[in-house]
């Protein structure tokens, strides 16, 4: 990869390099975790990262802010699942991302989408997961997952409802791919979650939630809830996501050098439905996308991508 810092590359040969150096470090804005997070930003889409072990990530701090309290009556939204209570629930992700250099062909680096079946069982401040028979519609995946079955994960959460770290502990058995695509799908599922805010709302209220997700970029996301209709513990609220990059500049994965953003524009949309007395959601999906152009500031190389990350929750 060190060619890529070379100023004497001629410039079809650098434009490939760059190429290849950027296919290594494309989910980390898409999904906007360590999301990528951290340290599973930069590691996302490439290495796994727990080899034998379980790994525990830690999820950036999330902030919730009352816009409007909504209609009466009103009360402050705080899970109540009970220690032990249990849950099937399948979470399904696609992470799709074309992306073209120059007036090149565009490339297609998108991510197989992955379902994963689950057993949720809530214990003390998280929820302990086991996963059923994980599947993707493309083969060679879909082959390396047959191992999954069985491999653990978890989240740690506060009063709010906010995540604040992810465990991930596949089968001694399952391979590298199957790893580095569950670690990418529960990212993607983590970034797109939601927490309450500490003031008391009723149907009809607005509140914003924001988390920065630190990758290649730093990202400023906001999200915001609406809290659409409420039948006792059941909750159904609308979400719009939006992120902006906090500098001008992507630093690219190991060290290979930086690229200035020209353009950047991530939103979207999506429904879920949540019950206070289960830890996970029990419906919904919410699509994030836009475009993003990088400029290569030692050649006249311009990147440009279109991304689409969905995520679905059902029981």
């Amino acid at each position: 990869m060190t060619v890529l810092s070379s100023p004497h590359l001629p410039r079809i040969a650098r434009s490939r390099a760059l190429l290849v150096v950027l296919a290594l470090g494309l989910s980390t804005f898409a999904v906007g975790c360590a999301d990528d997070a951290e340290a599973p930003a930069s590691t996302e889409g490439t290495e796994p990262l727990g080899i034998g072990k379980e790994v525990t990530v830690p999820i950036s701090v999330a902030a919730a802010a009352l816009v409007a309290p909504g209609a009466e009556p009103r009360a402050v939204l705080r899970p109540t699942f009970a220690p032990g209570t249990e849950q099937q629930v399948t979470l399904h992700t696609e992470h799709h991302i074309e992306q073209q250099i120059n007036d090149q062909v565009p490339r297609d680096f998108s991510t197989p989408a992955l379902t994963i079946p689950m057993t949720a069982r809530a214990g003390s401040g998280g929820v302990d997961l086991t996963l059923g028979d994980v599947t993707s519609p493309d083969p060679i995946l879909s082959e390396a997952l047959t191992a999954a079955g069985g491999s653990q994960a978890g989240l740690d959460f506060d009063a709010d409802g906010a995540i604040t770290a992810l465990r991930l502990a596949p089968t001694p058995d399952t391979p590298n791919t199957a790893r580095a695509a569950l670690e990418n799908a529960f990212y993607q599922a983590v970034y797109r979650s939601i927490m309450f805010p500490d003031e008391a709302v009723g149907e009809g209220a607005v509140w914003t939630v924001h988390q920065e997700v630190t990758g290649g970029v730093t990202l400023d996301q906001v999200t915001t809830a609406t809290l659409v209709a409420r039948d006792g513990d059941r909750l159904t609220i609308d979400l719009t996501v939006k992120q902006t990059p906090k500098s001008s500049s992507w630093a690219l994965p190991n060290d290979t050098g930086t690229l200035s953003i020209e353009d950047y524009l991530m939103e979207g949309t999506g429904t879920i439905t949540v019950d206070l007395g289960l830890p996970l959601p029990v419906a919904g999906a919410i699509s994030v996308g836009g475009h993003q152009v990088y400029r290569d500031p030692r050649s006249v190389s311009l990147l440009s991508q279109s991304i689409v990350t969905q995520v679905t929750w059902a029981e």
